[in-house]
């Protein structure tokens, strides 16, 4: 692990890095993988579903409502503790991320795209108007009273409900239309079969286009955001370091490989660079 870390810290010493997060840096905080890696074999509720379909879109509300609040309580890890040091000293220019628990902004990070949207907040999909979930939340129980939605434990929260088609039909709530035009709500995240927001996307790209190193940390890059992201650094002439728990779609491209848990990476990788700055 030190032999790990000076040469990630030699990497990046006096050159600027934009880092690409996935779920491992999170996990450390109790929030389980956006893509369920791990749950029930079950297809997410996909764009299509969610937009056609009402047994779906009203499901998706129900499993999102009992959910969301879960992720107001839980804290940054110190591997994002650690990244916001880097970025406030200067040797990271910022984060492109495919999480949406917002960890990376609450732990002081200013510069994040956050690629996959934010779980704090809601879209209308008729005027673009943009809410709180706190105030969607309000809605929700305002047109469901005495509805109960009891909590599932942190590790069972899922960001895109999989499909249960038994518990859908057998689902009561009533989802509230958009205050402004009665438009469909939507969460403020990205469902698969949907295109990426344009703001975060150009934010990464412009980023990917002035960093001499892209570092990511905490995804295998199966999910193809992150990947377009580190093609983008490489082919204006980045470095590649990669630091994950195991094997990543970018390995084959990568000049540095580090295996290890993004909490303690990141934490010495700080602690090394800004005991001695560039």
């Amino acid at each position: 692990m030190p032999h790990d870390v000076a040469a990630i810290a030699d990497t990046m010493r006096g050159r600027r890095t934009l880092v690409v997060t996935g779920a491992g840096i999170s996990t450390a905080a109790g929030v389980p993988d956006y893509r369920n890696t791990g749950a029930p074999e079950r297809r997410s509720i996909e764009y299509e579903d969610f937009v056609l379909h009402e047994i779906w879109y009203r499901y998706l509300w129900w499993r999102n409502e009992m959910s969301w609040t879960l992720l107001e309580h839980v804290s940054p890890t110190a591997g994002h503790r650690a990244l916001a040091r880097l970025e406030e000293a200067g040797l990271v220019i910022g984060i492109a991320t495919q999480n949406v628990d917002r960890l990376h902004t609450q732990a002081g990070s200013r510069r994040v795209a956050e690629l996959h949207g934010t779980f704090d907040a809601v879209v209308c999909l008729h005027c673009g108007a943009r809410f709180t979930r706190a105030h969607m939340s309000e809605m929700i129980h305002a047109a469901n009273p005495g509805l109960e939605f009891p909590a599932p434990p942190l590790a069972n929260l899922e960001i895109l409900a999989a499909k249960d088609e038994d518990a859908a039909r057998r689902n009561p709530i009533t989802v509230p239309a958009c205050p402004r035009c009665d438009g469909m709500l939507k969460p403020d995240v990205v469902f698969f079969g949907e295109p990426l927001p344009k703001a975060p996307v150009r934010a990464a790209s412009a980023m990917a286009g002035s960093c001499d190193v892209v570092l990511t940390v905490g995804t295998s890059l199966a999910v193809s955001t992150g990947m377009w992201v580190v093609m983008q650094a490489m082919e204006n002439g980045a470095q590649l370091a990669v630091a994950n728990r195991g094997p990543t779609e970018a390995d084959r491209l990568a000049d540095l490989i580090v295996d290890a848990e993004a909490d303690e990476l990141l934490v010495a990788l700080a602690d090394s660079l800004l005991e001695d700055p560039p």
